[in-house]
């Protein structure tokens, strides 16, 4: 049997005041329909990554919902765990192929976890690369079957794509992030593109108060000058040698400037500790680099501390997924300089929240810009926070969810007018009417989107999205 996680109870309304309430509202009357429907997740870590964390809050919020929902993880050696980082780099472009014996290790590992899964489910999520073949290898049965893809596959290394490609077929359904993530040949047919968001009453993200100062005190961070901080996984694609680099360029202007690399280690990542000893052979030249890990001490208060007090969050990822640390220091107010890269770009349409860049001299003059200039960074920052407020909290991502669920499970759209309507067709995201929307016609319809920059990409090509 595969091990549960356990998530302990959640109540949706403690959303209330936070999130919109016609979110709330057509949340709690989707859910109402589809009372004591079976739901699993399955992925491939209890903890470490973005993943973990949404289905930390995920899972007890469906149950309070009054649907059965669990959270499973797949088992496997160092050995399954470096082969399947392969292919999640392999998936994001990487030219690394799999050999014959990665493929073998990956099938056998795979192969035994779907024995393990035994009971009956009506809708199984599998989240990402690692736990992908199971339907194919232990039967669909009568569950339907989801693959969620959290990586940016829509340019992915070819041999690595067709190994991985022959068991996709027999998903019932699979959801991206963004629209351009899918690849061309994708061989599921229904196809949603659902961003993620953040948990707002998690212990990342609740607000610390006057314990914030402390928490960065005790691991001995001294705010005695401007901070720098960039969260994330030690991984080369999150450029944390680039967001180096920067900090020194802006410290010849700030000479008291500090940076924090918060990285988390995860069962799934091996490559990490490759990162990992490169960071610290860097940060062992300057004692204003603090290097810190979820392995010694720094857990989701401390994260949550780090990106309160930090004067400009950096997240100069190359390729990346969605990047929620973004939304996370925007909620706090916090403004951000990052890549644009996967759902950075949405996450701060419209200018909201702080700069994009695209190389290191780029990321080293929007820090200084925002270390220079505090008033503007302050309004970036609160605009930041708005647009997360509006389309980056939890409620909105199980109304897309629950909704995808219910065209499954029923096959036929609930509420297809509401939904339609307020629904973003470029990002797919649910459009709260208390928002500042954007509104475009087609065809004599009307169309609703989160951001300019959705509608002006509707506006350019309407029949994409249609």
């Amino acid at each position: 049997m595969l091990q549960s996680v356990d998530v302990g109870q959640r109540s949706i309304r403690d959303y209330r005041g936070i999130v919109a309430d016609e979110i709330l509202d057509r949340l709690n009357g989707l859910a109402e329909t589809l009372r004591g429907l079976r739901i699993l997740h399955l992925n491939a870590t209890p903890y470490g990554g973005g993943v973990a964390e949404l289905l930390r809050s995920i899972v007890p919020l469906l149950n309070d919902l009054g649907l059965v929902a669990e959270w499973k993880i797949i088992s496997g050696d160092q050995e399954f765990f470096q082969v399947t980082k392969t292919i999640h780099n392999a998936l994001q472009g990487s030219n690394r192929p799999l050999n014959k014996d990665d493929q073998r290790v990956y099938i056998e590992t795979t192969r035994h976890n779907a024995t393990m899964l035994e009971e009956t489910y009506d809708v199984v999520f599998v989240h990402d690369p690692q736990p992908a073949p199971i339907p194919a290898f232990k039967g669909k049965g009568r569950s339907l079957w989801v693959w969620r893809c959290h990586i940016d596959t829509s340019s992915p290394n070819p041999e690595v794509w067709a190994f991985l490609h022959q068991w996709l077929s027999v998903y019932d359904a699979a959801i991206f992030t963004l629209d351009e993530f899918a690849p061309p040949d994708f061989p599921v047919k229904q196809v949603e593109i659902i961003p993620p968001a953040i948990d707002p009453l998690s212990p990342k993200n609740f607000p610390l108060q006057n314990i914030a100062r402390k928490v960065l005190g005790w691991l001995g961070v001294r705010l005695n000058g401007p901070l720098i901080t960039q969260v994330s996984r030690f991984d080369p694609w999150k450029d944390p040698l680039g967001v180096i680099e920067a900090y020194r360029i802006v410290r010849r202007h700030v000479p008291n400037l500090q940076l924090a690399m918060v990285g988390s280690m995860a069962l799934d990542d091996p490559e990490g500790w490759e990162v990992y000893h490169k960071i610290r052979r860097e940060g062992e030249k300057d004692p204003s680099i603090h290097i810190f890990t979820n392995l010694t001490g720094v857990g989701n208060i401390e994260v949550n501390a780090f990106q309160s007090l930090s004067d400009v969050v950096v997240q100069k990822s190359i390729r990346e997924g969605f990047g929620l640390v973004v939304s996370e220091a925007l909620w706090k107010e916090t403004p951000v300089v990052a890549g644009q890269a996967g759902g950075i770009p949405l996450q701060m349409a419209d200018g909201a929240g702080g700069y994009l860049v695209n190389d290191v001299e780029e990321c080293a003059e929007a820090i200084l810009k925002l270390l220079m200039n505090k008033d503007q960074a302050l309004e970036l920052a609160k605009r930041g926070k708005e647009r997360v407020r509006q389309n980056f909290l939890l409620p909105r991502l199980l109304l897309n969810e629950l909704s995808l669920i219910k065209r499954l499970t029923d096959g036929r759209p609930l509420l297809r007018k509401d939904w339609e309507a307020w629904r973003d067709r470029v990002c797919g995201m649910a459009v709260s009417e208390s928002a500042h929307v954007f509104s475009a016609e087609f065809m004599g319809k009307s169309y609703v989107f989160c951001s300019e920059g959705c509608r002006d990409r509707f506006v350019a090509h309407p029949e994409r999205y249609i």
